[in-house]
């Protein structure tokens, strides 16, 4: 069972909207919120299957990251950057 199927199945009762394409960069779930969360560098390398790296950020920052589709839009966690000193 993947990663959204097994969100799916376990918390039913949420209106889950996930990202077509981008299964393979769930990382969570926000119960609270009931959002899925996914990682950033995985769906960039996932969109490196098919453009340049340059244009993955492009098409990403465009249209993935930058759609707002209502109160469960998913999480995008930026997981390549590092905190110092916290």
């Amino acid at each position: 069972m993947n990663k959204i199927d097994y969100i799916l199945e376990n918390y039913s009762d949420e209106n889950i909207l996930s990202a077509d394409g981008f299964d393979d960069a769930i990382i969570g779930y926000a119960e609270k919120s009931g959002r899925v969360i996914y990682s950033v560098t995985k769906c960039i390398e996932i969109l490196c299957l098919e453009m340049s790296e340059e244009d993955a950020w492009d098409h990403f920052g465009f249209n993935v990251e930058g759609s707002y589709v209502g109160e469960k839009t998913p999480i995008w966690c930026h997981d390549d950057v590092v905190l110092y000193n916290i």
